[in-house]
């Protein structure tokens, strides 16, 4: 099987989309499957030989994103060369738009993923009048597809609801051996004074579509009562930083995006996890803090309800309400049992969470989607011909 992915955000990019991304891709070399990854340019050399890069520009609605600008000809030959027996979309825009019209002018069989919700997104930027013509648009994008995915049973149903169809579940995974408890670090706590305190992590970007102004306000909070008690560990970036700074906390560290070996160690240094976003189709996150020994608090709304299971492994939330933040992490605070029981939990659920199992489904779907495209394909011959 040949398989061509078309991606508008991918490494060294820091984002759920192009972890999930380079994950697969890595599951495709374990696996002997041939791939071709089709991104945009970064900048920097981080890529492989079966990785085109496609010119790019900064983009100012996100600016840790690079805005394609694809040349489909070269897209043409490139597809001509490597003969691939199926595309898969990971983003709705420049990239992906040109999978969509290879696959359709070429009759590849095509899959897409939906990753986004944009919807939520665009009503944080206070551009509502236009989230109609977004669900109009994704009918269109996804309607084009032989099969979708969508990482939880609630992005399922968000899209129903919006009329969008031919969907399937197929959940995010975790590396147990990249995020575990055995990474903690107490030189980490040292180095950042906070080794005889409980460090409350957050990790992503710092952004009202991630809630961070209820991150700002439970901090406060929890300040007010547990200053000197606790410590906040602040891992990504994002235009919301300058608020943070200007709450000006005296208990919290910024690590700036982190990947890798040293993300791991600063999760599995920590000891609550904290997330009140509201918008998150699944929430890697969860899981890496889950995988890292952390109990979790976070809001009860989208794709956080496939892991956090409210009062085993964590405690749900309601969306943007900072005194119920604040009473759950209050709780850990002031339960030591509590935090090892939700931490147990937590890491026996991430344990069944393997991405070779995700993709094996995966690779499963796309064999029956490539079936159904060749069964298609035979009955309208054999119309033509009778």
């Amino acid at each position: 099987m040949k398989v061509a992915v078309f991606t508008d955000t991918y490494a060294p990019e820091i984002n759920g989309v192009a972890l999930t991304t380079e994950r697969l891709v890595k599951y495709f070399k374990d696996n002997d499957i041939e791939y071709m990854v089709l991104a945009p340019n970064v900048g920097e050399k981080y890529e492989d030989s079966n990785t085109i890069r496609c010119r790019s520009m900064k983009f100012i609605l996100y600016p840790e994103c690079r805005l394609s600008i694809p040349i489909y000809p070269y897209i043409v030959k490139v597809m001509g060369d490597f003969k691939p027996d199926i595309i898969h979309v990971m983003t709705p825009i420049n990239i992906g738009l040109c999978g969509i019209k290879y696959a359709k002018e070429y009759n590849i069989p095509l899959v897409s993923h939906y990753h986004t919700n944009f919807g939520q997104y665009l009503n944080y930027y206070n551009f509502k009048l236009i989230e109609d013509l977004s669900w109009k648009y994704f009918r269109w994008f996804h309607g084009k597809c032989d099969r979708n995915y969508c990482p939880s049973q609630s992005s399922y149903e968000l899209l129903e609801n919006h009329g969008i169809g031919n969907f399937e579940v197929v959940n995010n995974g975790i590396d147990i051996d990249v995020f575990s408890p055995k990474y903690r670090d107490i030189n980490f706590r040292e180095r950042n004074g906070f080794d005889h305190k409980l460090a409350i992590l957050y990790v992503g970007r710092f952004a009202a579509e991630k809630d961070m102004d209820v991150f700002i306000d439970t901090a406060k909070m929890l300040n007010e009562k547990y200053e000197d008690k606790i410590h906040f560990v602040m891992v990504g970036d994002g235009p919301m930083k300058k608020d943070i700074v200007k709450s000006d906390f005296k208990n919290v560290t910024f690590t700036g995006f982190l990947q890798g070996e040293e993300l791991s160690k600063v999760y599995a240094s920590s000891d609550i996890f904290l997330f009140p976003s509201s918008t998150e189709t699944y929430g890697n996150v969860i899981l890496e803090a889950m995988a890292s020994g952390l109990p979790t608090v976070a809001c009860k709304k989208g794709g956080i309800f496939e892991n956090v299971i409210d009062g085993y492994n964590g405690f749900l939330c309601g969306e943007k309400d900072t005194e119920d933040f604040y009473k759950a992490v209050e709780k850990l605070i002031l339960n030591e049992d509590l935090r090892k029981t939700f931490a147990r939990n937590g890491l026996r659920h991430a344990k069944g969470k393997s991405w070779d199992r995700v993709f094996d489904k995966l690779i499963e779907s796309y064999e029956e989607v490539i079936e159904e495209c060749e069964v298609r394909e035979r009955k309208i011959i054999s119309t033509q011909i009778f």
